[in-house]
This record gives structure tokens, C-alpha cells and sequence, in this order.
């Protein structure tokens, strides 16, 4: 009880990935099942027939041996001589597979006799053929006589064993046969038995779900109709639909006592609207303060440019390049927002940012550019490379313990032109990747560690980089997990800027 009480507690996610793990061990089980079987009698079906096709080829080999000598006895050629040779070698191995074993199986009994005539019979061709050689011609015919005889005998051998194991192979084929039929009753009666166990798993955590829901849809309508007076639900389990079922009862409780407070408070509706209308008074008030407050963006980096002549002037050289390049990123954020730029102007923004955020942060970021100069012509959206550098900053290196690198490549391959922005912070998880680049939920992965922004986010960079493109393939993250860092590519197929 304790443990089904478990399983009732555990989420439907859960219990249906737990139902489909069952069901799948099962089937694999059943299928090794099946698969060990008829593997084994397979192997058996193998071996009955092996013995018959090493006899067949032996008696090849034997053919080989006496025809290649024949020829060399009749013609005395090179070829001739050069190809008995090769078939002594080819059936002296096959006769090294014959037993040797004393026994009395008559299969081993005539193995041993045929490997033993098989010995003197290539004595007695080997001699045949020097004796050929030495034009010794009444020796070469009693040897080859001698062959003949004894290469007439070891067919006979082989033939008579060759019967006899087809004989014993015959017998057992018609066992296996009886097994393989055995096996393909059993082997229905597994299945039929995992499938009706899916059947009894599945139907009680259906039961599970429905019985309360059913239940929840009964008092459901009485509330509908106006009964409040309702019992509240049973929740027996702590899964989706038992939090559903107290949230109701909550829900119920909660209606209650909101009637009851809407009945006190009906005297008071004169004041709540009274109320109600200084503090739309008042938020219009805020609203009209805060558009007040709002600073012209030409203006800021005017004032910004005045600032860095007034820091060359008093001689503050490191102040007029900081306020100069602040002032240059934010002429760059409002001019091109919507634009198409040249890939150089991008690398110059990046530069740009990474040296205010090394003014601002102790020159912590340490930035590594590898970069093809060939492609600085080529036009890109504008506002695609900073975002992500901010990114990496905000999302990878900021809070780490060590130094933290930020490498950007720019190179070309297959026609597109690769830029891959690399750092070595935190890294990001497979399931953060998979909304990044579906744009789900981008919003919540932002609120889990709030930072300066540019209001440009990276599900912004990748719609508008597949619009302008008009591609899917145009943008990839990776991480090796967590603290081996995070990695940006984007294929951006080449497009000239144009004069």
C-alpha cells in the first residue's frame, strides 16, 4: 500500500514515462527472448549442415589434386605442376580438420580412415610427380596407379559419410523443427501476456486519472448552477489532477467567503469608486512624470560628444576615449537599429563594447578576435554580434572565479561566412538551449539573473537573422555542460554590401 500510495503521489509526466519504460522493458525482454531462441536453433541449423558442406568441398579439393596431377602426368607443364601444388596445400588443410580421435562413432571412425588415406594418397602423388620429373617412367605409373586406387577408396569414404551424416542431420533437423514450432507458441503466449499486462497497467493509472476528474465534473456543475453548498472533493493522490482537485475545493472555499465580503462591501461602492477614480488620476499623473523624464537619444550622445571635447581639452585623454566610444556605441544603437551594415561596422561596435565594459568592470573580460578581413565587406543585419557578446558577459563570465576569455572567429567555408563567438563561463543547459532556439519562454531564462541591456535579446537576433536570410540554418549554441563555457555559431550566406 505504501508504495502504490507513492505512485499515486508522483506526477502524470511521471507515471506515464514510468508506464512507457515498463511497457518497453517488457517488450525488449520478450524480443532478447525471441531473439536467443531462434539464434540458438539457427546455430544448430548451421552446424547440421556445415559437416555436409566441408565434406563437398573436400571432395572438390580431392578432384583438384587428382586432375592437376592427370595433367601434369599427360603434359609435364609448369601450370600444370604449379596448380597441383596449390590443390595438395588447399586439401591438406581441409584434411587438418578431419579427427584423429579412436572412437566408436563411426562418423569419427570414418574421419580418421579418410585422413589417414588422404596422407599416403599425396605421398603417392607427390612421388608420381618426381618420378615424372625424373623421366623415371615405370615408377611415375605405379604411383599414379597407386593414387588412383587409393583416391577411389577416400571417395568412397567420403561419400559413405556424407550419407551417414545427412541421415543424423535428417533426425535432427525434424527435432529442431518440433522446437522452433514449441518456440512459436511460447513466444505468442509471452506476447499475448505483456500485452495484456500494458492493457491492466494502463487501464488503472487511466483509472486513476479519470475517477477524479469525473468526479471534480460532477461538483463542477452543481457550482455552475449555483450550488456552493457542495462536498469537497476527495483528493487522494498529490499528482496534476489532485493539486486541480484541492485547488477547487480552495476555489470553492475562496468564492464563499468573496461573496461574503462583496455583501459587506456593497454600503462602501460610492467610496471604492471615489477611491478608484484618484488613483487613475494619480497613475495618469506618474505616467505624464515619467514621458517627462525620458531623454531625447540624439541629445544623449550629443551631450556625450560634448563631454569628450570638454575631457581632450582639459587633457584627460583616457576620459575623451571613454566618452567618445559611449557616445559612438550609442550613435551606432540609434542609427542602425533597422539597418543592413557592412560586417566591419559590427566588429567595431563589439569593440567598442568590450572596451566600455573593461572601463566599467576593472578590464576584467579578456577579448581574443581571430578574423578573415576579406569578409569585413560582407553586409549583415545590423545589432546581431553585440547582443550576443553581452550574453556571453552577462549570462557566462560575470560572476565566474576565474578570468574570463571571450574569443570571436570570423572565417569562410562552403560560401557562408562563419562567425563563431566562444566564451569560457558557466555554460548553459540542453534544455535552456532547446527554448533559446525555439523562443519559448525566453523571458523567464532572462529574469533568472537580471542585467544591463540593450533591450535586444537573442530570440530578437535569431528572427530576424532566419527573416533576413530567409533560412533556419543560420544560428547554433552549444555547451559542453556546466562551467565549459558556451558557444555561438552563425552561417550567414555571403551577401556583398552593395556601393
Amino acid at each position: 500500500m505504501n508504495r502504490i500510495s507513492k505512485f499515486n503521489d508522483l506526477g502524470l509526466q511521471t507515471k506515464l514515462v514510468i508506464v512507457y519504460v515498463v511497457s518497453m522493458l517488457l517488450i525488449l525482454i520478450l524480443n532478447l527472448f525471441i531473439y536467443g531462441n531462434i539464434n540458438g536453433i539457427l546455430k544448430k541449423f548451421d552446424k547440421i549442415y556445415d559437416g555436409n558442406v566441408k565434406l563437398n568441398e573436400l571432395s572438390e579439393s580431392l578432384n583438384q589434386v587428382q586432375n592437376n596431377m592427370t595433367d601434369y602426368l599427360n603434359t609435364k607443364t609448369t601450370d600444370s605442376m604449379d596448380a597441383y601444388y596449390k590443390a595438395c596445400q588447399d586439401y591438406t588443410k581441409q584434411i587438418d580438420n578431419l579427427s584423429e580421435v579412436v572412437s566408436s562413432d563411426e562418423t569419427l571412425r570414418l574421419e580418421k580412415n579418410i585422413k589417414e588415406m588422404s596422407l599416403e594418397y599425396l605421398e603417392q602423388t607427390n612421388r608420381a610427380i618426381e618420378a615424372k620429373r625424373g623421366r623415371n617412367i615405370e615408377k611415375y605409373k605405379l604411383y599414379s596407379t597407386n593414387a588412383k586406387k587409393i583416391y577411389g577408396y577416400i571417395l568412397s569414404y567420403v561419400d559413405r559419410l556424407n550419407n551417414l551424416r545427412f541421415a543424423n542431420n535428417s533426425s535432427n533437423y525434424k527435432s529442431l523443427s518440433v522446437s522452433l514450432r514449441y518456440l512459436e507458441v511460447v513466444n505468442t503466449i509471452v506476447f499475448i501476456a505483456v500485452v495484456m499486462i500494458n492493457i491492466v497497467i494502463v487501464g488503472i493509472i487511466l483509472g486513476n486519472i479519470t475517477k477524479p476528474l469525473k468526479s471534480l465534473a460532477v461538483v463542477a456543475n452543481e457550482v455552475a448552477s449555483g450550488n456552493l453548498e457542495v462536498e469537497p472533493l476527495m483528493v487522494e493522490s498529490k499528482d496534476e489532477v489532485g493539486v486541480v482537485g484541492s485547488t477547487f475545493n480552495h476555489m470553492i472555499v475562496s468564492i464563499k467567503d468573496n461573496i461574503e465580503q462583496l455583501k459587506e462591501s456593497m454600503d462602501n461602492e460610492r467610496i471604492l469608486k471615489e477611491k478608484e477614480f484618484m488613483m487613475e488620476n494619480s497613475l495618469k499623473d506618474a505616467q505624464l512624470k515619467y514621458l517627462q523624464t525620458q531623454i531625447n537619444p540624439h541629445f544623449l550622445f550629443n551631450t556625450l560628444n560634448a563631454g569628450a571635447q570638454l575631457a581632450m581639452m582639459e587633457g584627460a585623454d583616457r576620459t575623451y576615449e571613454y566618452v567618445q566610444t559611449v557616445a559612438d556605441f550609442f550613435r551606432y544603437n540609434i542609427k542602425k537599429n533597422h539597418d543592413s551594415v557592412s560586417l566591419k561596422e559590427e566588429l567595431n561596435l563589439v569593440d567598442n563594447y568590450i572596451y566600455i565594459l573593461n572601463v566599467r568592470f576593472a578590464g576584467d573580460i579578456k577579448y581574443v578576435s581571430n578574423i578573415d578581413e576579406g569578409l569585413l565587406g560582407i553586409t549583415v543585419p545590423s545589432m546581431i554580434l553585440q547582443p550576443i557578446i553581452e550574453n556571453s558577459v552577462n549570462y557566462g563570465i560575470r560572476d565566474i572565479d576565474w578570468e574570463g576569455v571571450i574569443s570571436l572567429s570570423v572565417y569562410e567555408k562552403n560560401n557562408k561566412a562563419y562567425i563563431s563567438i566562444e566564451d569560457n563561463g558557466v555554460g548553459i543547459s540542453k534544455e535552456k538551449i532547446e527554448k533559446i532556439m525555439n523562443s519559448e519562454n525566453l523571458d523567464d531564462i532572462r529574469s533568472e539573473s537580471e542585467r544591463d541591456s540593450n533591450g535586444i535579446g537573442l530570440d530578437n537576433v535569431i528572427r530576424r537573422l532566419k527573416l533576413y536570410y530567409n533560412s533556419d540554418d543560420v544560428f547554433d549554441i552549444s555547451s559542453l555542460g556546466k562551467n565549459q563555457g558556451t558557444k555561438v555559431l552563425l552561417k550567414l550566406p555571403i551577401l556583398k554590401e552593395e556601393a
